[in-house]
């Protein structure tokens, strides 16, 4: 299959809104992963929607892909065996990652050999996180909050995460039998707080909130076109079908335009894209002309090999 081409725009709007130099609560790539251990070329991408404050979210961007190569090694069994289809192992992978993620972030352990455990921000600061290995032959997807990865198949969504909100049938079980309520105070809320049901951080609302990610693997495809990772700030305003319209469309669009391919060299590491480029800002800027109230992060990934074309004779 053909290698990723990355395109990542952010939009900042109301009363969090901050400099992109000054620690973004929302943030994009967090670094290339080099999956050595599954013996694929695997690059990691992910989205980190904060709140209450930046610091659980810039965590989280700048370590959960240390962490989860640290819980690969430590395993071992799925570089061994080639899995990468196989979910269960995938599912303690991401769990073991997130728990000691969030683990770190609420000062229960840490990264400093001679270090006394604590916690990098405050009780009600947290944050979501959406990331996706894409290897040559299936997308690994884990979601925890309600930022939101889908892949664009032709003309066709596929959600690969599913929103964890608080009045989803099976997360009110969950919330209620540890003991939480869900109020419903201008939507449906933990403890009539927040409006999501997991998260890294957030410990006044443990144990209702949990950092357990729901994991996906997906096949590729030969006519997928694109994968969009993004925060809730865009999806509460665009579908997605609507959202992998304009996707697509972009990304054709940009090649038309500019008779050039970003995806031309055939390797297998990532590279930043400028088609995938225009189309992560092109879904930003039609979300703020749409009205969205939140903070925007959008990840967009070409997964279409795109040869540049040859010279005229």
């Amino acid at each position: 299959m053909a290698p990723a081409g990355i395109g990542e725009a952010s939009g900042i709007v109301g009363s969090r809104a901050r400099a992109a130099g000054d620690g973004r609560e929302l943030d994009g790539i967090g670094g290339d992963f080099d999956a050595s251990e599954l013996r694929l070329p695997a690059p990691l991408f992910g989205v980190y929607d904060g709140h209450g404050g930046s610091e659980v979210a810039n965590y989280c961007r700048d370590k959960i892909h240390v962490v989860l190569r640290e819980v690969l090694r430590a395993g071992r069994g799925l570089g061994e065996l080639g899995e990468v289809d196989v979910k269960e192992p995938w599912e303690k992978v991401f769990g073991d990652c997130f728990q000691k993620v969030d683990d770190e972030v609420s000062g229960k352990a840490s990264r400093l050999s001679n270090g006394r455990p604590e916690p990098i921000a405050a009780d009600n600061v947290g944050s979501t996180a959406v990331v996706a290995i894409v290897c040559s032959s299936h997308v690994i997807t884990a979601n925890c909050g309600d930022s939101r990865v889908v892949l664009c198949r032709g003309k066709e969504p596929i959600a690969l995460s599913v929103d964890h909100k608080p009045d989803r049938k099976d997360e009110r079980a969950r919330i209620e039998a540890a003991g939480g309520k869900v109020i419903d105070w201008n939507g449906y809320r933990v403890s009539g707080i927040l409006a999501m049901s997991r998260s890294i951080g957030d410990r006044y609302l443990k144990p209702f909130l949990i950092p357990k990610p729901e994991v996906s693997i997906v096949a590729r495809a030969k006519d997928d076109d694109c994968l969009i990772l993004a925060s809730d700030g865009l999806w509460d305003v665009m579908s997605n079908e609507d959202a992998c319209k304009v996707a697509r469309r972009q990304i054709l669009l940009w090649y038309k335009n500019n008779n050039d391919g970003a995806n031309s060299d055939g390797g297998s590491e990532p590279t930043m894209n400028p088609a995938a480029k225009a189309a992560a800002d092109c879904l930003v800027r039609l979300a703020l002309s749409k009205g969205s109230g939140d903070n925007i992060s959008v990840i967009v990934i070409d997964l279409k090999s795109r040869k540049k074309p040859k010279g005229k004779s």
